[in-house]
């Protein structure tokens, strides 16, 4: 298949993508996730 026989190069690409997606998924998932704190902790106490 597109002239690469060899299945370590497919599991190399496969994984390569595997691990993109998965970063992508985390950096969306964890967005300004520290903010709240930052915000939080500069309001004057009640």
């Amino acid at each position: 298949m597109f002239g690469i026989s060899d299945p370590g190069i497919w599991l190399a690409y496969l994984l390569a993508l595997i691990c993109l997606f998965y970063s992508i998924w985390f950096g969306v998932t964890h967005w300004n996730k520290g903010d709240e704190d930052s915000t939080n902790s500069q309001e004057p106490e009640k």
